[in-house]
């Protein structure tokens, strides 16, 4: 059985930046335990599942080792391909079933706009051993409904980070989100890294539903309710966020890099 499947940098206008995530394009459905072997194959942060359904698709992502409830870059990929391919025609709104209920994407000249819900970070007294782990000194510490979240003061400090993955990997969340306002006179509001090695991502690239906490976090911090957002990983992605309330909507670009089938025992 050959499936269609694509390797798409997201969150970027340009091959071998962003976020790399794979789509799959399924025509019928195929076993979950055949979903995670494919993403361990791929060894991508995320691989994206999109099968037809009803007026839109259902859509599951999965890291080389679990399934996840919320990814932004990979839904921007998908999003991607279905207009990429055709299977999206101009105008046309995506609408994905989901973990984490109805998602949506449009696109708005060459960007694609997901439509996600806020996820704000709450006061959350910090972890030493996440501390430890990260090396930091937070001016603010708390917790999203999937990650820890930790303001430094600097955009420097979040770009030197050299977390233990090790000691990471014990901390019993998702991952951890590290932001700071960014330098003056940066093109940017804000920068941030995230790291998840307990779902077998060390470092994300860029990570959209990070984004989900780091918007309306920085709303409050600078009375901005559309912001961007430089995630500094050794890629580097721009996420472009707009904070409406439970929602926030979540721009970027996105590249495919690798167009080919997913050969599968029938």
């Amino acid at each position: 059985m050959a499936l269609p499947l694509y390797l798409v940098d997201a969150f970027t206008s340009r091959p071998f930046a962003g976020n790399p995530a794979a789509v799959c394009v399924l025509e019928t459905p195929i076993a979950e335990d055949v979903m995670q072997h494919v993403a361990a194959e791929m060894n991508q942060a995320e691989t994206a599942f999109l099968l037809r359904e009803g007026d839109g698709w259902r859509l599951r992502w999965f890291t080389p080792e679990v399934e996840e409830n919320l990814c932004g870059h990979a839904t921007l990929a998908s999003t991607h391909v279905l207009f990429e391919t055709g299977r999206l025609g101009p105008g046309e709104t995506a609408r994905y079933q989901t973990r984490s209920g109805l998602l949506t994407a449009v696109r708005e000249g060459d960007a694609i706009v997901l439509d996600f819900p806020a996820t704000p970070a709450e006061p959350f007294a910090p972890l030493p051993k996440a501390l430890s782990a990260l090396g930091i000194s937070p001016v603010w510490s708390g917790k999203t409904r999937f990650d820890l979240f930790f303001e430094v003061a600097t955009e420097a400090e979040v770009r030197a980070l050299k977390p233990d993955f090790t000691d990471l990997e014990e901390v019993p969340y998702r991952g951890v989100i590290v932001t700071a306002p960014s330098d003056a006179g940066a093109p940017h509001d804000f920068v941030s890294r995230f790291f998840a090695p307990g779902c077998g991502v060390p470092e994300d690239p860029v990570t959209g539903s990070a984004h989900c906490a780091l918007g309306p976090y920085w709303q409050g911090r600078l009375g901005k309710a559309e912001l961007a957002g430089y995630q500094a990983s050794s890629r580097g992605g721009t996420v472009l966020v707009a904070c409406r309330g439970e929602r926030v909507r979540l721009a970027g670009h996105a590249v495919t890099v690798v167009r080919g089938e997913l050969d599968l025992p029938a």
